[in-house]
Formats: structure tokens, sequence, C-alpha cells
């Protein structure tokens, strides 16, 4: 059960990475975007964390609804710490 749940928050954490690099990249003017499919994702963990106790257990591709939110906030939380420091760095290099 461990397993399918890191190896889809590792492979959310890719796709939330590249998409912050590709966001940051493509949006110069609007500071924020970037940060909207972390929160996307979050909120969506927060749910798929939350949701078992209401409704029972569902399974989906070798892990519960509660290991995708788990998995879900462990891709938001690490994404959201890596692209600030992405986004700091880009600006950065803008100005000078």
């Amino acid at each position: 059960m461990v397993g399918p749940v890191v190896a889809i928050g590792a492979v959310m954490l890719v796709i939330l990475m590249l998409l912050g690099f590709a966001l940051l990249k493509a949006s110069a003017k609007a500071v924020y975007l970037a940060y909207f499919p972390l929160i996307v994702i979050f909120v969506t963990g927060v749910i798929m964390a939350v949701l078992p106790k209401m409704i029972g257990k569902i399974e989906m591709l070798g892990a519960g609804v509660g290991g995708w939110g788990i998995s879900f906030l462990f891709a938001a939380v690490i994404s959201g710490l890596c692209t600030p420091i992405l986004d700091v760095y880009l600006r950065s290099g803008k100005q000078s």
C-alpha cells in the first residue's frame, strides 16, 4: 500500500514542478499564476484525505482515496517549497 502512494506522489511532484516551471517562464507579469496548481492540488489532497471517513474505503490503482490525498498533499507541499525558490531565482536574473 505504501508503494503506490509513494509512486503517485513522485509522479504528481514531477508534474507540478514541470507545470510550475512552465508557468513561471510563460508568465512574466502574472506573479501568482504558477502557484494556482499547487493550491488546487493541495485542496484536492485535503478533500481526498478526509473523504474516506465519510464514504468508506475506495481503491484506485492500488491505493485508497486517502492514500491519493496523502500523495497529493506531499506533492503540493514539496513543490510549494521549490517553486518560490525557482521564482526568486528567475526574477532576480531578469532584473540584472
